[in-house]
């Protein structure tokens, strides 16, 4: 490993660690150049599937755009980061360990949507919204019923009906 400060390439790791969630390995390294001490992270690399677009494209998985998408539905809400973190790794746990080479956005949203419902309803229905393609009023309506009928007594009714009149929660 190169020295980020000095670009030797001799360094030795002083210490290994796993990190809290487990998934990676952190290194604390010494420069035997010009003796800075500095940490790398060391995750497994593991071949992600191709992602099969609604158009018939495809383009490799991107851990971005799915963590860019729950924050965006999960903004302003309160759920805590953690919580978030653990779906996202989840998510990222299911996709990574598919046998097959592709997988369909719409098997990935339907696996985000799941998370999000079982995270917030008011980020569910954001996303919902999105990714379902909602025409009208009617059909979120339609999808906050189905949604209470899932989760009942889940649901807050104020934050619902901010919604309606198009207010922000």
């Amino acid at each position: 490993m190169w020295c980020p400060f000095c670009n030797h390439t001799d360094t030795r790791v002083v210490d290994s660690r796993l990190t809290s969630d487990g998934f990676q390995i952190r290194r604390r390294r010494e420069c035997m150049e010009c003796g800075a001490r500095f940490n790398t992270f060391e995750t497994a690399a593991l071949k992600a599937p191709n992602v099969i677009k609604s158009d018939g494209s495809r383009e490799p998985f991107n851990e971005d755009k799915l963590r860019g998408g729950m924050l965006k539905a999960l903004e302003k809400r309160p759920v805590e980061t953690q919580e978030v973190e653990r779906a996202i790794r989840k998510l990222v746990r299911q996709v990574r360990t598919l046998e097959d080479a592709e997988i369909s956005s719409q098997q990935i949203g339907d696996w985000v949507a799941g998370e999000l419902a079982r995270l917030d309803q008011v980020a569910y229905v954001r996303f919902a919204s999105v990714y379902r393609r909602f025409a009208d009023v009617q059909a979120f309506r339609e999808e906050i019923e189905r949604l209470e009928r899932q989760y009942p007594g889940t649901i807050d009714r104020r934050q619902i009906s901010l919604l309606d009149d198009g207010g922000e929660s």
